[in-house]
């Protein structure tokens, strides 16, 4: 076959052989397409029983029936009408639709294995961009080489075979998204996953976008509240923050995340919960107990569990970042947890050495920090003109025997604003959650807490540090002073204090409340066992006393003197009555 002087080729294919007037117009469609005269030579194609498929160089213009019927249906997918207009609109559509003379680039794949493919004859494909195969399956540019290019595979690899048809559709990633998605579990792709049936999309979002720049943001100064009195009181975390949660496997990492979901009941926050690499057991067991207490509502579960493909685990944080990022942009609060990314790494390391990238540190590749940092950096509290959104984001990274040095847990610890680190000591003594005071530090630190919680919580790290380093120096001791034993017993009661039953959040007036009697000491003469019944029942006491108090320290978020002089004399008030309720109960 002959070729311009460009390099250029033209190829006609068809059952039967064109006549000359169809050679002609074919002649003067490619002068008028590509500015030149090209020459043209036809090809004999049994497979193609009506009309044409032209060839030019990468360019495919497929006028054959099979060509034509896969444009219709093209077509037709654009158009999302209601169940009871469908009929009119299919009719609409036929007279509305033509054959299209944009050319189609056609690849053809080399090899394929259950997570790569290679393809070839995509000379101006694009990475990121989306690829679909003759059987339908989809996949997503990875890696861009000469005269190739290598895609991961979402779907079953098994209708893939080396020889397939594969043909560009010069669209990248996107996640369906859109309020419905609210209250369903779904995949990766955004496909419902729970049998409660199919999504009507509002809208779609790309799962890779920049981050939003410093012009567009505003500073974090909204507290997100956990519910947690551990956090909230020494490591608050806010609205647009990245805080990172670590610590070894069994330890309460989702436990965590889990109670700052229920805490956003009432509160309209979006709440994401993207699980990669987890046993469906317990994600079903998970959604099961956000259903019970009725957080679904506002909560969409974005699965790639165990036994989804590394290409799956490894899109779908962006997934549920770009849902999160639909209504961060309509003004709405977003709270988003990856679980975790530990094995979002050990995905994209797979993916990488299948690539045939060359592996560095640990054999990850040396992209591994932007993998994570391109997803967290989209963590933002969007300025008021554009919204005023905000999205917070609480990655999960699992360490291997408290190891925060190792690879992963370092390059996320310096992508984040803090970290919450969870010890397995303190879990497996009882004090859950096991939260490490001296490890853990919130960056944005007051500027998330409201001046109540601010003004309760006072002095408590600073207490906890000098209890925990009493304790170390006095365990071998056997003769203390009594300062010391009050101060050890103090110690005890703020650790007694500080534990909190999972699926049970407190409200911010609660901890105002517990915090101010435990730090002026009025708890002090009480046994460490029993403090959690003399919360629990100090707490019922207050609010029935007082009920205007505890509204207006959650309402206002104020704590002023006369507040606090009111919660202690209640706190005292109560004290009296529990050690008299105790005595007689003995």
């Amino acid at each position: 076959m002959r070729s311009d002087r460009s390099g250029l080729t033209a190829e006609l294919r068809s059952a039967k052989e064109p006549t000359q007037e169809q050679q002609r117009r074919f002649a003067e469609f490619l002068s008028r397409k590509y500015r030149r005269r090209i020459p043209l030579r036809w090809e004999q194609d049994d497979s193609l029983r009506s009309g044409f498929q032209l060839r030019v160089g990468s360019d495919v213009y497929d006028w054959s029936l099979n060509g034509r019927v896969r444009q219709f249906q093209d077509y037709l997918r654009q158009i999302q009408p209601g169940q009871e207009e469908l009929l009119p609109l299919m009719h609409q559509a036929v007279e509305d639709w033509s054959l299209a003379v944009v050319p189609e680039e056609i690849g053809t794949v080399l090899t394929v294995d259950s997570e790569i493919a290679v393809v070839n004859g995509l000379e101006h494909a694009q990475y990121g961009e989306i690829l679909v195969f003759t059987s339908g399956v989809k996949g997503m540019i990875q890696d861009l080489r000469r005269g190739k290019a290598s895609c991961i595979i979402f779907g079953d690899a098994e209708e893939i075979s080396a020889g397939s048809i594969v043909r560009r559709t010069k669209k990248t990633a996107g996640m369906p998204v859109g309020e419905q998605f609210l209250g369903r579990v779904v995949d990766a792709l955004g496909v419902p996953v729970d049998g409660k049936g199919r999504i009507e999309a509002e809208s779609y979002f790309p799962v890779e976008a920049p981050a939003p720049g410093i012009l567009d943001r505003q500073p974090v100064n909204t507290p997100m509240e956990t519910g947690l009195l551990t956090i909230d009181s020494m490591f608050p975390i806010g609205r647009g923050q990245r805080e990172l949660i670590i610590g070894d496997r069994q330890t309460g990492k989702t436990a965590v995340a889990v109670d700052t979901i229920l805490n956003q009941k009432g509160k309209d926050v979006v709440c994401i919960y993207v699980e990669i690499g987890q046993k469906t057991s317990s994600v079903a067991q998970m959604v099961e107990n956000l259903s019970r207490r009725g957080a679904m509502s506002y909560t969409c579960v974005v699965s790639a569990p165990a036994g989804a493909s590394a290409a799956l685990q490894y899109i779908a944080p962006y997934a549920g970042c770009a849902l999160g990022e639909y209504f961060m942009r309509r003004g709405r609060d977003v709270l988003i947890v990856y679980d975790d990314l530990s094995k979002h790494a050990i995905a994209y390391r797979a993916l990488s050495l299948l690539l045939e990238r060359s592996p560095g540190r640990e054999a990850y590749p040396g992209d591994v920090f932007y993998l994570h940092s391109r997803l967290l950096e989209r963590a933002a509290h969007l300025s008021d003109e554009l919204g005023g959104g905000s999205m917070t984001a609480l990655p999960i990274v699992e360490t291997q025997a408290g190891d925060v040095s190792a690879y992963i847990p370092t390059n996320i610890i310096s992508i984040t604003d803090g970290q919450i680190f969870l010890e397995s000591d303190l879990f497996f003594s009882g004090q859950r959650p096991a939260v490490n005071v001296g490890l853990s530090v919130s960056r944005v630190g007051g500027d998330a807490q409201t001046k109540a919680m601010k003004k309760a919580a006072g002095t408590l790290r600073l207490e906890l540090a000098q209890y925990r380093e009493m304790e170390v120096f006095t365990q071998f001791s056997s003769d203390l002073d009594e300062a010391t034993k009050r101060q050890l017993a103090y110690g005890q009661g703020l650790m007694r204090l500080l534990r909190q039953p999972q699926y049970a959040p407190f409200a911010q007036h609660q901890q105002v409340v517990m915090l101010v009697a435990a730090l002026n000491h009025v708890m002090q003469d009480i046994p460490p066992e029993r403090i959690e019944d003399f919360r629990g029942r100090l707490l019922a006491y207050v609010e029935e006393a007082s009920p205007d108090l505890c509204r207006r320290i959650d309402m206002a978020g104020l704590l002023t003197p006369e507040d606090r002089e009111e919660i202690l004399a209640l706190s005292r008030k109560f004290l009296t009555v529990f050690r008299d309720g105790g005595k007689r109960g003995a």
